[in-house]
């Protein structure tokens, strides 16, 4: 290659990159950012909201790195907000749970626009059926789980939850030669049914700490059907803000009780949040799967441990949020093995598809021949 063809290579990578830049990164994550913002700062002049910042300026700084880790994983921004509210500022888990469904609910959406913008792939099934089951869990988790527990349970069974999903994702990583696909193969009722009881559970975890479905989601499609995280974790995105969306719906006009600090909270957050979780979507779509997995397992790690140590639980808790951990774990495992033997059955009915129709082409392309043969032969013979 000359020096003329180098530079000319050069050149086209740079424009292509170029292009790359001003098409996926400054409009996918610009035009959110524009929308939420120019309506912020029309709503925050108008009832001069900027005092706010002199006592809450603290989360506006935590929802960066919320809303980084919203966009990046397959956890909300919730799953950085609730335990540090919660836990290291001492806020009632009600308050920390509405902001977390009203937070989400512009940061997620912002970032599911960037990945829609971008066309990155989801499972469109999971969406649709977990959250059918989830609409129902996320009232039911409000309504009743909700008043049967109190604050240091709501804690407690929340960084528990998490960091099962932790487990859950180094039991993923640890499996050599993944067999993955893009979508669920040979969609099923008895599949959307596991995918409705999922969204369920997932939707009354939601209720409690305002988040949960997401990482339900992601652990299901990713152990049980074998989906790749490249579009798990989109799609679990997807899925909480169309989540945190209904759920701040129903406690603003269901409930009619999303409290002053929670809306307090969310008008000091917002300018952050719309920015940082779309980026955080597009810088996911750079990152490496087990860069992102290191930081879930220090995230959760550090939120259990914190708990434990902050709270002091009574020893029952202890136990039981133990317990919640070590079931959560044979859960995971076991469906993880269950997804293995389908992906293999699947992955084998499509090698033997290949080599059904590899063998009739085959036998086609001999009979063909043989037509020609023949033609040839009575032609030679005629004449």
């Amino acid at each position: 290659m000359t020096s003329t063809d180098r530079s000319c290579s050069s050149t086209r990578r740079s424009a292509a990159a170029l292009h790359f830049l001003k098409k996926y990164f400054l409009e996918g994550v610009s035009i959110p950012f524009v929308f939420f913002q120019t309506l912020y700062w029309l709503i925050a002049f108008r009832y001069n909201l900027f005092y706010l910042y002199n006592e809450k300026y603290v989360m506006s700084i935590v929802m960066i790195f919320g809303a980084l880790i919203g966009g990046m994983t397959t956890e909300g921004g919730g799953a950085v907000a609730f335990p540090v509210m919660t836990i290291a500022l001492n806020i009632s888990p009600v308050v920390a749970r509405d902001f977390s469904l009203m937070i989400q609910s512009c940061g997620l959406t912002a970032a599911s626009f960037t990945i829609f913008f971008m066309s990155i792939a989801v499972e469109w099934h999971s969406i649709v059926f977990s959250t059918f089951g989830s609409t129902f869990g996320i009232i039911f988790g409000f309504e009743i789980a909700d008043q049967l527990l109190s604050a240091a349970e709501k804690k407690m069974m929340f960084v528990s939850v998490f960091f099962s999903f932790a487990i859950a994702l180094f039991l993923l990583n640890s499996e050599r030669k993944r067999i993955t696909f893009d979508s669920i193969h040979n969609f099923t009722l008895f599949k959307a049914v596991i995918l409705i009881a999922n969204g369920f559970i997932g939707g009354i975890l939601t209720g409690i700490a305002g988040s949960g479905v997401d990482v339900c989601s992601f652990s299901i499609l990713t152990l049980l059907f074998r989906i790749s995280e490249k579009v798990a974790t989109p799609t679990s995105v997807v899925l909480m803000s169309a989540n945190s969306m209904f759920g701040f719906f129903w406690r603003r006009y269901m409930d009619d009780a999303i409290s002053q600090d929670s809306w307090e909270y969310f008008a000091v957050c917002l300018p952050v949040v719309v920015f940082f979780a779309p980026l955080g979507s597009f810088m996911a779509s750079h990152f490496h799967r087990l860069t992102l997995a290191v930081l879930i397992y220090i995230l959760e790690t550090v939120a259990l441990v914190g708990a434990v140590v902050v709270l002091r639980p009574a020893l029952p808790l202890l136990c039981a949020s133990a317990s919640l951990v070590i079931l959560s774990f044979a859960f995971y495992y076991a469906i993880g093995r269950y997804g293995k033997r389908m992906a293999d059955q699947v992955t084998k009915l499509q090698q033997a598809k290949s080599i059904s129709v590899d063998k009739n082409l085959t036998e086609a392309e001999d009979k063909g021949l043989d037509i020609w043969i023949n033609h040839r032969l009575i032609f030679a013979v005629h004449f």
